[in-house]
């Protein structure tokens, strides 16, 4: 029977081989409980290189074929990583991009995990090869008198070597250490990946804050004047009423109007130091420190085109680094597997060393003085309490939590980028009607204060204007901040794709 079951082995690893594919888990797992048979696969194993890593196959984009019909797509071009200074022309922001590069510590934090990532994976690799030591040592011994069977008197001994050793080396006839050094190597790919993904981050939170703090800035200002032509109409009126021409009720709707206008400003007053105080902590060092700044634009005059090239889904997800990331991590948790599915397995190892030895130091390099040693050892797991199937089971469920938090990755990226290219549309659109509005508004607003002035309108009428007006110009100036940062934020969400190149969509 056991003749059998080995020819059968034989057959499957023999096809394996020439198939180039690994010999699956389940022919182990169905033949290990011979001991005769593992000694015979370990044989064949031995030419045939056995593994017991499953195959990697990228699992399925959970997303559509297509991006949603609500996604104009026009005729576009490409940008990559370090393209960014010719999408984000803003001289100001530029040199405050490159102080973030350089000064932030989160992105400092995941460069230093690159070369951890590098350091473990070098480490891991080194113990697919032999490791050699030279040794050099004196081993010196007494007996008392007495104490030893073989002699009544003391026996005094000392022994010089010299030599090289070879370090526990295993034979990795089962793909273990290689399992081991491929999930490192994969974990060393995703950390780089994540490195990316952060940097492209970074350039985008950077861009978004000074957008938010310019729009904070201009909101402030347009409140101060909003305020002091409120505190000026305030002052007409307190006079009106003193000669008898307004009443106490305009006065008191002037005066509430003016401390809301002053309430206003303290109020974006203190979102502009917040959105500072962002900006320090993301570029790593106070923005007031910073010389030779530009002079910095307008939101007006901020010029970020929106029009990077958007493909398929597929095309442009999988070139995303947080993407390749989580694939990496699903590639470091199925080599993983195989690793532990070898743990199953024997073990060999060897140790030895080669050298001279001398019971004198003088005698050491002597012609006979040579010696070595040689120890091979084979493990056989015999029992564990289950320990050994245990580590299979959390390697295989660890895998199923990375296919699951990969696909939840690009349906992520899949919504973030259909929904950046969606709004790319509607905002401009948005934009576009929001400006008009705060034009008419304010042409309303001049109209008004010259029909109040030959007392032909109300002070209620003078009121709601400027309300109507201030309202108007400040949602103008958000809608256009938020505008430039989805225009910012789709940088993040298509950059790095490859080489600058042109496309149509349609």
């Amino acid at each position: 029977m056991t003749d059998v079951l080995e020819k059968t082995l034989h057959h499957e690893v023999h096809e394996a081989h020439k198939e180039r594919r690994s010999v699956t888990w389940k022919d182990f797992h169905a033949l290990r409980g011979s001991s005769k048979c593992l000694a015979g696969t370990f044989l064949l194993s031995v030419l045939a290189g056995c593994s017991l890593t499953p195959d990697y196959q990228r699992p399925a984009a959970p997303v559509p074929a297509a991006w949603p019909d609500s996604v104009k797509l026009k005729i576009t071009r490409e940008i990559v990583l370090v393209d960014w200074p010719d999408y984000f022309t803003d001289p100001r922001l530029q040199a405050m991009i490159n102080a973030a590069l350089e000064n932030n510590r989160d992105l400092r934090i995941a460069t230093a995990r690159i070369a951890e990532a590098r350091a473990q994976y070098g480490i891991q690799q080194a113990d697919r090869l032999p490791n050699f030591n030279v040794i050099a040592g004196r081993n010196a011994s007494l007996t008392p008198a007495g104490a030893s069977a073989f002699s009544p008197n003391a026996l005094h001994s000392q022994r010089y070597d010299v030599g090289i050793s070879l370090v526990s080396f295993e034979l990795d006839f089962w793909g273990r250490v290689a399992s081991l050094s491929e999930a490192a190597k994969a974990s060393y790919l995703s950390t780089e990946a994540a490195q990316r993904a952060f940097r492209l981050s970074l350039i985008a939170d950077v861009a978004n804050a000074y957008l938010s703090l310019l729009e904070m800035r201009e909101r402030a200002q347009l409140a101060a004047e909003t305020a002091r032509a409120r505190g000026e109409t305030r002052e007409l009126t307190s006079r009106r009423r003193d000669l008898g021409v307004s009443s106490d009720l305009d006065f008191l709707q002037a005066d509430g109007a003016y401390q809301a206008a002053l309430a206003e400003r303290a109020n974006l007053e203190q979102q502009q130091a917040a959105a500072e105080n962002l900006l320090d902590l993301l570029i790593g060092q106070p923005v007031a420190q910073m010389k030779d700044l530009p002079a910095a634009r307008s939101l007006a005059g901020q010029d970020i085109n929106p029009g990077l090239l958007a493909g398929l889904p597929a095309e442009v997800l999988l070139k995303r680094p947080d993407v390749l990331s989580a694939e990496q991590k699903l590639i470091a948790a199925n080599a993983n597997i195989g690793a532990a599915r070898a743990a199953f397995l024997p073990r060999i190892t060897l140790t030895g060393s080669v050298g001279t030895a001398s019971r004198t130091l003088a005698g050491l390099f002597d012609a006979g003085s040579g010696a070595w040693s040689f120890q091979p050892a084979l493990t056989l797991p015999l029992f564990d309490a289950g320990r050994t199937s245990a580590n299979v089971d959390v390697a295989e469920a660890r895998k199923v939590i990375a296919v699951a938090e990969y696909e939840r990755t690009i349906q992520q990226a899949f919504r973030e980028v259909a929904d950046l290219l969606n709004a790319r549309e509607k905002l401009a659109e948005q934009l576009a009607a929001q400006q008009a509005n705060a034009d008419a508004q304010n042409q309303r607003l001049r109209l008004v204060e010259a029909r109040y002035g030959v007392g032909i309108a109300s002070h209620l009428e003078v009121l709601d204007a400027q309300r109507e007006s201030f309202a108007a110009q400040q949602s103008a100036l958000q809608v256009r901040r938020i505008q430039l940062s989805a225009a910012a934020q789709l940088y993040k969400a298509l950059a790095g794709q490859g080489s600058a190149t042109k496309g149509t969509g349609k």
